[in-house]
């Protein structure tokens, strides 16, 4: 399993971004899709995770800023950044739980860069 993600950038405080990641490969089932981030000199933390029903979860730090939606049909998984805040600089990554049968895998994309200037 393969994933892209795409979207980062640089955004002046306030501002809105919009991540994409689609995963490709053999997929067979992918119960839970999440955004994690990392800033500089600090651990990966979960940002929002979505599963397969829609149900999500956010971090406090992002909710009511930040929505998390995926297309199952796609396999893909947007995060709708709004209101962005310096503290959100960080590498974006999303990840990607898949079933088959009993086997549970964990597959991460390659990060995407998020600068907010203040």
């Amino acid at each position: 399993v393969q994933l892209q993600a795409s979207g980062g950038g640089l955004v002046q405080a306030g501002g809105s971004l919009r991540l994409s990641c689609a995963a490709s490969g053999s997929i067979v089932r992918i119960p839970a899709m999440a955004w994690h981030r990392q800033a500089p000199g600090k651990q990966r933390e979960l940002v929002a995770s979505i599963i397969r029903s829609g149900s999500t979860n956010y971090a406090d730090s992002v909710k009511g800023r930040f929505a998390i939606s995926r297309d199952n049909a796609k396999n893909t998984v947007d995060l709708q950044m709004n209101n962005l805040k310096p503290e959100d600089t960080a590498v974006y990554y999303c990840s990607v739980t898949t079933l088959q049968g009993a086997k549970v895998d964990a597959y991460w994309g390659q990060g995407t860069l998020v600068t907010v200037s203040s």
